[in-house]
């Protein structure tokens, strides 16, 4: 199977499941990155010292504490945003372990941030569009992320939105209709 297929592939249930909220998808990107970049600096000196059949086990006991740690920071921080991500902010133990099976932290910086920067920013770009479709808010819930600054959001829309669009449902079908848009955007046309 094609590694970027895998990595592409453990992003998508996050991507769909936890951008039903700008506020939702910002936080778990920056779990996201936490994680990952404690987790790249952690495994990268043991995994020179493990013999390869004791890599996967030491990277799943590792990926899992931190993301743990992560999940109890964020709980400590705002209990109303850590249940919103519900299952997801767990799957990033899962990423760590597959992706350092798939040589991602061997890779150059460059990739990795490209990697992570695309990542973040399709999670800031479906959970802006899903709330604001969805809800007709933009960055209702940003006391989630700050701590406490009560700051009710911008409503753009008295009666709410279209419900839909921040399901998993909904964030399927408008995944699907930014992809398509990518593609006719992008499609050549035949010179004859």
């Amino acid at each position: 199977m094609n590694k970027a297929s895998v990595q592409n592939s453990l992003m998508l249930a996050p991507l769909i499941g936890a951008t039903g909220s700008l506020m939702t998808a910002l936080g778990l990107w920056l779990m996201f990155v936490a994680v990952m970049a404690v987790y790249g600096a952690g495994m990268g000196p043991l995994r020179a010292r493990l013999v390869p059949w004791a890599r996967v086990p030491a990277g799943v006991m590792l990926a899992a504490a931190l993301t743990s740690c992560a999940e109890l920071a964020g709980q400590a921080w705002s209990l109303q945003w850590q249940q919103h991500l519900g299952l997801y902010a767990g799957l990033i133990a899962l990423q760590c372990v597959v992706m350092d099976s798939n040589d991602f932290f061997q890779s150059p910086w460059p990739d990795r941030l490209r990697l992570c920067g695309l990542f973040g920013a399709l999670m800031v770009g479906m959970g802006l569009l899903r709330e604001l479709i969805g809800n007709g808010t933009l960055a209702a819930h940003l006391s989630w992320l700050t701590g406490g600054l009560d700051w009710p959001g911008v409503v753009l829309t008295a009666d709410g939105g279209l419900r839909l669009a921040t399901l998993a449902p909904g964030g399927f079908i408008l995944l699907g209709l930014l992809i398509a848009g990518w593609q006719a955007w992008h499609r050549q046309t035949p010179s004859n």
